[in-house]
């Protein structure tokens, strides 16, 4: 499974911005997602060219960023890694989960995965690989597209109706497979049936081949922190396989909603 490439927001789009800045990290979250050249950075985020190649300049000087002389192209650099794993916001939930996580992906013999929302993406954190050789394969730190996939589905259903309409204001969903869901009310109301039912499904809805069953998380306040999710190559996907599959991750997200509400 392959991360979606979206397009990061507009700089300089968003109250009290300083532009410079702005543009600069709109570039970082472009080439999180691939190396890239530079009239290609400057099309895709419709800046001027000139303004890209200063904020390049600047960003390979102070090792954000690294050029490729051979192919022309501009990826991350190490200070950007550096820098990201400052970042511990999700590290105890990780911490409770994994263990859990494991067992499950013993048990039920296929991929779970740890994932939270940020803006309209689903952002994996954690996962416990499936002990089959032919397994769903992801990593931690990948992106899809929220309303593509069960986790996402999951994640969503946490937000309220202001937060929703801030998010997907304006948003084009796109299709991945002949299964995903592209309208906005469909998606809606799909996400209201995941707050009835407590669970998430993606039925090959972002790649062919792949089914995936997601519960949201809950802290101590009812938010919705985290979602986790079992997934599994189609073939071996029964008629029941969302049933049997949906009791023993209820029985881990309880137990790590229990450690969190400690």
């Amino acid at each position: 499974m392959k991360a979606e490439s979206t397009v990061p927001e507009q700089a300089g789009s968003g109250p009290s911005v300083v532009k410079s800045a702005d543009r600069a990290l709109v570039i970082l979250e472009l080439l999180s997602r691939g190396r890239h050249r530079l009239s290609d950075i400057a099309e895709i985020l419709h800046l001027p060219l000139s303004s890209v190649h200063g904020l390049l300049g600047t960003l390979v000087h102070r090792g954000f960023a690294e050029f490729d002389q051979t192919t022309r192209t501009y990826g991350l650099g190490l200070k950007a890694w550096t820098v990201g794993q400052g970042y511990t916001g999700h590290r105890g939930i990780v911490g409770l989960a994994l263990p859990l996580m494991e067992g499950l992906a013993a048990e039920t013999e296929e991929t779970v995965q740890l994932s939270r929302l940020d803006g309209t993406e689903n952002v994996y954190i954690a996962i416990a690989e499936s002990p089959q050789p032919m397994k769903l394969v992801s990593a931690v730190g990948m992106r899809l597209p929220a309303h593509a996939v069960g986790l996402g589905k999951a994640l969503l259903s946490g937000l309220s109706p202001e937060e929703w309409e801030r998010r997907y204001r304006g948003v084009r969903l796109e299709r991945f497979t002949d299964s995903t869901v592209t309208d906005l009310d469909a998606l809606r109301a799909e996400v209201e049936g995941v707050r009835e039912l407590g669970y998430a499904v993606d039925d090959e809805e972002y790649i062919v081949g792949c089914r995936c069953v997601a519960m949201p998380i809950r802290d101590h306040t009812g938010e919705v922190v985290a979602a986790l999710s079992v997934s599994a190559p189609t073939p071996r996907c029964g008629p029941d396989w969302t049933e049997r599959t949906r009791r023993p991750l209820a029985e881990v997200v309880a137990a790590v909603e229990e450690q969190l509400r400690r």
